[in-house]
């Protein structure tokens, strides 16, 4: 049984040239766990508000065709009707909290519909969504995780079929994205509800999803069944989207005469571990970074941070922090939501005060340096790159803190920085109407305008798709000899990986492991502890050779391939 049918759907938004998707026909089963993919700005996020009405009851534009969701033809009917069809968690899913309680949020959209028993009906999507016994807490107490279950609560409350969500793990640590994934497993196969999520996180597509529907220039290429569609490597490559990191690595073996060339490639650790399973153990030395210098940059001097909470004790988010960032390094500090990353940047810039402790640059407590003396020493990019825009123009931004402090040349500067971040031609756009890849470049454009000696990034490359990301990662290495004190706050572990030369992990506030990427990943007591978690070719190395500590498919097949097409050679002389 069908639970959405479309047919020939084409939608233009207004006063655009361009269809943003075009002809569109699909049917999806009743049950069905559907991964949308595709690069940003192919229509994946459009075509979803299709299917609660959004499209086009709220947002106008040229509407052809045909969308059926359980039986209901969307244009047909209205939105509040078609929200019990299909609920709706959005990529900013704080903004679909408005109730200061738990509870109160859970059940909101069912007392909206004058439902009788809405309180009930909370209580359930509640404990559905693994909430349970968080009912009379206030909203920020909440984890992001737990925010966001509570924001999918809130849609599952009215008890649709369908159950759309955008980007549900693009802010989340490992562990509270297993736990989305966890509840939205449960939901598909115990409550049978038809699941579609837009992701790029292919290993969670491989792990949970049933079918992957794949768009591109806002037409649908094929939709198939998840181990058919990870096949297609080169194919989704083209379109921005990155399969697996084992299922990359097989098939680069593969391209390379490695073993078991032909056979269907792998898609998770454990189908892995079968398919290379002919590469032999070896030895290979621990990667141990070189420090830049032992003079420190910033230190943090037994410092206690907490705020206070509108029922019970204070939150404490740091006790007695001692912690030393050297001159020159690139430190990424780790951590699950709420380990206190964020608040250790805002504590550098001055943006929060300490309830004990000194925060100390080259010597000078903090306390002593007013505002503009420590903006030219540390300057901090936001995780949301909107927040960074304050003038109608990119350029305008850019040169908005120079040309107030009255420093010579900053027009020169500023033009300088527009090539630097390849946004010459941008110069003249609204920041906060850029592509995502394009904001991140002007807010790194902004931090670093006024020449600081330590830059901080707050999840620099969150919400962006894997090719973006990869963008940022370039951007980030070019800046080495523009600031050379960086300190990055992420989930993205590809990114410290491949960034970092020294790592921080938080952990209720407090330093627990520090050093090295081998230093840090092969502590799996730490990692557990911290719930961070290394890339998955990480994990697959290590479950080939305890030895192998690799971080990229390149790292990889440099430590396994040559065994691999040994072995294939030796089967040819056979």
């Amino acid at each position: 049984m069908n639970v959405i049918e479309i047919e020939d759907l084409t939608y233009s938004y207004p006063g655009s040239g361009e269809p943003a998707i075009k002809q569109l026909n699909l049917k999806v089963e009743k049950g069905d766990f559907l991964a949308i993919v595709g690069n940003n700005g192919c229509g994946k996020s459009t075509f979803c508000k299709t299917l609660n009405g959004l499209i086009p009851h709220f947002i106008s534009g040229d509407f052809e065709g045909k969308v059926l969701v359980d039986g209901l033809d969307t244009r047909q009917t209205d939105v509040g009707t078609l929200a019990k069809k299909a609920g709706y968690v959005y990529q900013d899913f704080e903004n679909q909290i408005l109730r200061p309680t738990v509870l109160d949020d859970a059940s909101y959209a069912c007392l909206n519909y004058a439902m009788t028993d809405y309180e009930q009906r909370g209580r359930e999507a509640l404990k559905q969504c693994g909430l349970e016994g968080k009912e009379k807490d206030y909203i920020w107490q909440l984890s992001g995780g737990q925010t966001h279950l509570l924001a999918l609560a809130g849609a599952l409350s009215l008890q649709p079929e369908v159950l759309i969500l955008d980007e549900p793990i693009a802010q989340l640590d490992p562990v509270h994205a297993d736990r989305i994934y966890a509840v939205l497993r449960e939901l598909n196969e115990v409550y049978h509800k038809t699941i579609i999520v837009i992701e790029h996180h292919t290993e969670y597509i491989a792990d949970f999803c049933k079918h992957v529907l794949l768009m591109k220039d806002g037409r649908i290429r094929w939709m198939l069944p998840v181990q058919e569609a990870l096949q297609r490597v080169e194919e989704l490559q083209e379109c921005n989207i990155f399969p697996p990191q084992v299922t990359i690595a097989a098939h680069r073996l593969q391209k390379g005469c490695g073993p078991a060339t032909g056979r269907r490639l792998p898609v998770t650790v454990e189908e892995g571990k079968e398919f290379f399973a002919p590469l032999a153990q070896g030895k290979r030395e621990t990667t141990v970074f070189a420090k830049k210098t032992d003079e420190t940059a910033v230190e943090f001097q037994h410092v206690s941070l907490s705020y206070r909470t509108v029922k019970g004790d204070p939150c404490i988010v740091f006790r007695d922090l001692n912690l030393n960032i050297r001159k020159g390094e690139k430190v990424a500090v780790v951590g699950s939501n709420g380990a206190g990353k964020s608040t250790l940047m805002k504590l550098m810039v001055g943006m929060l005060k300490p309830d004990r402790g000194d925060i100390r640059y080259e010597g000078k407590s903090i306390s002593y340096m007013d505002r503009g003396e420590l903006s030219r020493k540390v300057s901090m990019v936001y995780q949301n790159p909107e927040n960074m825009f304050i003038r109608d123009c990119v350029e305008g931004d850019i040169s908005y803190a120079m040309e107030v402090r009255g420093i010579p040349g900053y027009r020169e500067r500023t033009r300088e920085l527009l090539e630097r971040f390849r946004l010459t031609d941008l110069g003249q756009r609204d920041g906060r109407l850029l592509s995502g890849g394009q904001m991140r470049r002007a807010s790194l454009a902004i931090g670093i305008a006024l020449n600081p000696e330590i830059l901080l990034l707050d999840e620099p490359t969150a919400n962006l798709d894997i090719a973006t990301r990869r963008e940022i990662r370039k951007t980030l290495e070019e800046m080495k000899e523009v600031t050379k004190t960086v300190l990055i706050a992420t989930h993205d572990m590809q990114l410290v990986c491949e960034w970092a030369d020294r790592i921080v992990v938080l952990c209720h506030g407090e330093v627990i492991a520090d050093g090295s990427r081998d230093e840090i990943f092969g502590n799996r007591e730490k990692t557990r502890e911290a719930g961070i978690r290394p890339p998955e070719i990480f994990a697959m190395g290590q479950a080939l050779d305890p030895e192998a500590f690799c971080y990229t498919v390149e790292e990889f097949l440099d430590w396994f391939g040559e065994r691999g097409k040994e072995n294939t050679d030796e089967e040819k002389a056979d």
